[in-house]
């Protein structure tokens, strides 16, 4: 069983020629988890900043869902639980409703570069930053 979830950013990144790129893909290729709004967010920013074609964009969802088959849905409950975790956390509304659906579906990491790294969420799951020694300069 897959247990982890990626946040929006990683996605991004992985349509990108950032030096986190190759990590982003990484994680993606594993299969992780995601949700309805990080696709719909992604297709948002892709259109956006990354100035792709709708074509472009169709094509790189396409990929997303191939790699990523288990789409979880955005419910009442997941909106809920999310608004509760955004005020628990201090989390933005948009990120609380990407942690509710992670906890929802089980997974016991969050990949996800704007939310705190090593933050543990109810005890069952924490959020990780996958970019942190790309950032930092490590190796």
């Amino acid at each position: 069983m897959i247990d982890e979830f990626l946040d929006t950013n990683v996605l991004i990144y992985a349509f990108t020629t950032d030096p986190r790129s190759s990590t982003a893909q990484q994680l993606l290729e594993r299969g992780c988890l995601i949700n309805v709004q990080v696709l719909n967010e992604f297709a948002n920013v892709a259109r956006r900043k990354l100035k792709l074609t709708w074509t472009e964009l169709n094509d790189a969802l396409d990929d997303i869902r191939a790699l990523c088959p288990t789409i979880a849905p955005v419910t009442l409950e997941t909106h809920s639980a999310g608004l509760q975790r955004a005020q628990r956390y201090g989390l933005s509304v948009f990120d609380g409703f990407v942690v509710a659906a992670a906890l929802e579906a089980g997974c016991a990491t969050l990949w996800s570069e704007d939310m705190q790294h090593g933050l543990a969420i109810d005890g069952r799951m924490t959020i990780l930053n996958p970019f942190v020694e790309v950032e930092s300069g490590s190796p």
